[in-house]
């Protein structure tokens, strides 16, 4: 199965590059987020795609309606797709968007598969096996998140979301842990960095939705992170009618009590 979903985020990945190359119209939909013909054309090929390995497994697609809550509350398994994480970072063309496969069972992410269609590469994290890799052309490069040292703190942060509340606690974080270096990142993309040993910490202080990251979660934990909500439980996903994410912090090093050294947020 693996080879078929690598194969369908290639063939996705490759028909939003086709747009990308050309004078592409941007629409906005209800929530006033970008739409393109690239984030369609990759829908299509994506569902189809998972509808052909298995059609009993359901999917939900930022793409398409969902089943009422009231219906997928029942779902132990479903595939979770956004076939155009950061559509801003598309229009904006800096290449830094991606094609967004994950596998949720149990309400928790068990396989991801993230394309960076700029590059090529594929993140994919498997956690029951505790794999993760990047495929890069033909190679295959383990991903192994590391250890907090003791030179300071590497945090990665939307670049298209903001906001005062990060600017405040990433701020807080200076008496903390002396050195703060701090990487502006689009997509999905922020969480494999983590995954790759590249940054500690993403703190994230606003909106996002399950699609958004659901398959870097399961790419980042199959390397070693974590992922949870600022009360510290676990980040789940279709608990509740709305796909729209609380607040949480993704960390690399998930040996550490980070509840004892990051500062509170409920005053922020």
């Amino acid at each position: 199965m693996l080879e078929q979903l690598i194969d369908i985020v290639r063939r996705a990945g490759s028909d939003i590059m086709d747009v990308y190359g050309t004078a592409f119209d941007v629409k906005s939909k209800s929530d006033d987020s970008p739409l393109t013909e690239a984030d369609l054309r990759a829908h299509r090929v994506i569902v189809d795609g998972l509808v052909a390995i298995d059609a009993t497994i359901p999917v939900i697609s930022e793409e398409s309606d969902a089943p009422s809550y009231s219906v997928r509350r029942t779902w132990r398994r479903y595939w979770l797709v956004d076939p155009l994480d950061g559509t801003r970072e598309f229009v904006n063309r800096n290449g830094e968007f991606t094609v967004n496969i994950a596998l949720i069972e149990d309400n928790e992410p068990v396989l991801g598969i993230v394309g960076a269609p700029v590059s090529g590469d594929i993140y994919i994290g498997d956690v029951a096996k505790r794999e993760a890799f990047r495929l890069v052309g033909s190679s295959r490069r383990v991903l192994t998140t590391r250890k907090l040292g003791d030179d300071g703190i590497t945090v990665v942060a939307s670049r298209s979301h903001g906001g005062e509340r990060l600017e405040s606690y990433v701020e807080r974080l200076i008496p903390m842990f002396g050195r703060v270096e701090r990487t502006a990142m689009g997509s999905s993309l922020k969480l494999c960095l983590l995954a790759e040993g590249l940054a500690d910490l993403y703190p994230r202080l606003g909106p996002t939705s399950e699609w958004d990251i659901g398959a870097a979660q399961a790419v980042l934990q199959a390397a070693g992170g974590s992922v949870f909500q600022l009360d510290g439980s676990p980040l789940l996903y279709n608990t509740k009618a709305s796909f729209l994410n609380p607040d949480f912090l993704a960390v690399g090093d998930s040996s550490l009590h980070w509840a004892g050294l990051l500062p509170p947020t409920s005053d922020i």
